[in-house]
């Protein structure tokens, strides 16, 4: 197995990832809209809630929230409209 894996600074957005969120009804105008996008590296980057104080306390033993991480919260009805676009591999 390689090394840590290190988030890419220069991976720019390629497309979103499931439906815009003014299609879902998960948007609250200009702000708070939960999105899952792919990069053109092929990670993923999400647009939630920082809910990160929320939940550190309550990670189980093997989940950390490292330092620059955050723990985000997103619709489930986000997550379900994007599973079919998520390639396999």
């Amino acid at each position: 197995m390689g090394g840590a894996w290190e988030a890419d600074p220069q991976a720019r957005l390629v497309r979103r990832i499931g439906v815009a969120p003014a299609e879902l009804g998960t948007t609250g105008g200009r702000d708070g809209c939960p999105d899952i996008w792919e990069l053109d590296n092929g990670d993923f980057a999400v647009i939630g809630r920082d809910f990160t104080q929320v939940y550190s306390e309550g990670l189980p033993g093997d989940a950390v929230i490292g330092g620059g991480e955050r723990l985000v919260v997103i619709p489930r009805l986000t997550l379900l409209a994007a599973k079919a676009h998520i390639p396999d591999a």
